[in-house]
């Protein structure tokens, strides 16, 4: 139940509900790990498993509710994998298919994805990894798919001790900027890696004092737009450039979308500074595709 007194008076008081709203409950943390032991059985059966855990966005804690589905690196064998990416892809699809044949299984670079049901936290992406050794802080260092036929460089332990050590200095404030911003994609159906947007928002905040998240956001999308989402250099220098898009259609969608945005983030930023506070809830509406809180008269 929401009290009336409950509901949002100021911006600030909406994106605090707005971040309550966007973080998954404990039954969907429990469907994302639901299919995992099958999974991982399937993949052990097949072609030897020497690990197998849960990354990206319900591994860190910037999981949108209803829209982040769960993600987990496989590590196999390096003599089950090939030198073309695409095809120990491919081969790790057949597999998973014969084992979950209804579940429309198939090729997502550079993961498989398996949607076990209709809700986004049922549907499992699983990178296939070849550990090649460790990165210079210790962390776990994998060759994945580069969906080019080749292969990149992964870390993902040392991404996520990246975003949680800027999270930290900034009092726990990074992680729901990076939900808010993942947000936008999501509400919008904006094609954008939701990687990128995790390591695009850290490496911002780590040069960043405080965070105020209706003054961030605008600050990150006009970045993101006056720069024509580029690709970005990985902060840490492991994987090379991060790129935003999976291809030059996406990229051409998402880039439009983005200059809508920025445009409406900075009309509600303008309306704050002048006090305008009706105005910014119904700026912040329109960015986020009608879900933001509304003005409690």
């Amino acid at each position: 139940m929401c009290w009336a007194w409950d509901m949002p008076r100021t911006v600030d008081e909406a994106f605090r509900d707005f971040l309550f709203q966007l973080t998954p409950t404990v039954g969907e943390s429990n469907a994302a790990k639901s299919h995992r032991a099958s999974i991982e059985s399937c993949l052990r059966r097949n072609f030897g498993l020497n690990a197998f855990f849960r990354t990206g966005s319900f591994g860190n804690g910037t999981s949108i509710s209803g829209y982040s589905d769960v993600d987990y690196f496989a590590e196999l064998p390096t003599s089950e994998l090939t030198a073309n990416s695409s095809y120990s892809l491919v081969k790790v699809r057949n597999a998973l298919d014969a084992s979950f044949p209804r579940t429309n299984v198939r090729v997502d670079c550079p993961a498989i994805k398996v949607p076990f049901g209709v809700n986004a936290n049922e549907s499992t992406e699983v990178v296939p990894a070849d550990l090649v050794g460790r990165t210079s802080g210790g962390y776990r260092l994998y060759d994945i798919a580069d969906c080019e036929s080749g292969w990149r460089r992964s870390s993902p332990d040392a991404s996520n001790e990246y975003v949680r050590a800027v999270d930290a200095r900034l009092n726990g404030r990074v992680k729901p900027l990076i939900r808010f911003v993942k947000a936008w994609k999501y509400f919008c159906d904006v094609p954008v890696s939701s990687f990128y947007l995790n390591m695009f928002v850290a490496r911002y905040a780590h040069g960043e004092s405080s965070i105020v998240y209706w003054v961030d956001i605008e600050v990150i999308l006009r970045q993101l737009c006056n720069s024509d989402l580029p690709s970005m250099q990985d902060p840490q220098g492991i994987s090379g450039y991060i790129r935003p898009c999976s291809s030059d259609v996406k990229w051409q969608e998402a880039r439009s979308k983005l200059q809508t945005a920025s445009a409406r983030a900075t009309k509600a930023r303008d309306a704050m500074k002048e006090g305008r506070q009706l105005d910014a809830f119904d700026w912040w509406y329109k960015l986020f595709g009608g879900r933001f809180p509304a003005y409690y008269y």
